[in-house]
């Protein structure tokens, strides 16, 4: 079942044999039920059925409808099939793609072994293509983030939510799920900090907020806020004019617009907002490890990777060592060529 527009809900038909309870298909529902017992998210739980739906199609349209039917070859050729696909605009999936796709299928055939229902797990000797480690393509300067921050018209009820939303992604780094779901209740302004309740994990955290972003929070939620609730108050703080919570996407594009209506030549949506909190952190003299805490990263490798970013110490550092540079009265100290 996929979630539509406005909380509706869309059935998704049926693969393969639909009255084989045996089939690949019916199994896949049994996982993603046993998932939601063990209190999966749902976003999980539907990114996972989406990926075997691809796998399931793939195998129906090759005779293949049962688990017992799959082995570990057959995987490999999968895998192949993954590579060498196409998406619409002629682009291959990235690495990270191909195996978010293969991971559902691993934990899929891992619990049918583990309670019996396979006699082995074909994909339990699986490997998967080494995941790249990519670092953020655009990280915005303080300056580029003070242009987008001063874009929204704060005369309108509209301008005030969006600078509130810009200025909290920026202060706390955030994800949009996170920023999408937040209660107005999660805000202690005494204290300073936010509550973000159920983040990526399931997990609890307390983040700080800092006190500029804290006051459009307040003059959004004193002032224009009850005006796009329309009298139906869920609790939710950011609210789209109709009195919605955002949908992910439309927050995306929230931001992206404001990032291109900067023109500042770089692009990106919520994330970029993500990258820059952490890496202008680390360049104003931050701990890694504060910077995990901030960004509710499980792993300390994860947040690492913002070091390698945040290059203005090792900058610094070249400016004054290197030989090849600008003397005092602008000649080079080498033969320019």
């Amino acid at each position: 079942m996929s979630r539509g527009k406005r909380g509706t809900t869309t059935e998704l038909p049926v693969i393969g044999n639909p009255n084989d309870p045996h089939s690949l298909y019916h199994w896949m529902h049994r996982f993603l039920q046993y998932q939601a017992e063990r209190h999966y998210s749902q976003r999980t739980i539907q990114n996972r059925e989406n990926y075997l739906r691809y796998f399931i199609q793939w195998c129906d349209e090759r005779g293949l409808n049962r688990p017992n039917e799959v082995t570990k070859p057959i995987l490999e050729s999968y895998q192949r099939y993954l590579y060498h696909y196409r998406k619409k605009n002629g682009e291959p999936l990235s690495v990270m793609s191909q195996n978010g796709r293969m991971i559902p299928i691993r934990a899929l055939f891992k619990w049918l072994a583990r309670n019996n229902h396979l006699l082995y797990n074909p994909a339990s000797d699986l490997e998967l293509p080494r995941a790249e480690k990519r670092l953020p393509q655009a990280v915005l300067t303080q300056d580029e983030a003070e242009t987008i921050l001063s874009l929204p018209d704060t005369s309108t009820s509209l301008g005030i939510r969006d600078r509130a939303i810009l200025e909290t992604f920026y202060s706390t780094g955030m994800r949009r799920l996170e920023l999408t779901t937040l209660k107005w209740s999660a805000i202690d302004y005494e204290r300073g900090t936010i509550f973000i309740s159920q983040g990526k994990g399931h997990k609890d955290r307390m983040v700080p907020i800092g006190d500029r972003a804290l006051k459009w929070i307040y003059s959004y939620q004193y002032q224009a806020r009850s005006e796009l609730t329309l009298g139906r108050d869920d609790g939710t703080l950011f609210v789209t004019k109709l009195g919605d919570a955002f949908h992910a996407n439309a927050m995306s594009k929230l931001v992206r617009e404001y990032v291109q209506q900067a023109d500042i030549g770089k692009k990106g949506s919520c994330h970029l907002f993500r990258h820059t909190c952490a890496t202008l952190m680390l360049e104003g003299g931050a701990d890694v490890r504060y910077i995990q805490a901030l960004l509710g990263h499980a792993k300390l490798e994860t947040t690492e990777i913002y070091t390698q970013v945040s290059i203005k110490q090792l900058k610094d550092v070249h400016t004054m060592s290197h030989p090849a540079k600008i003397t005092k009265t602008g000649s080079m100290n080498h033969d320019e060529v």
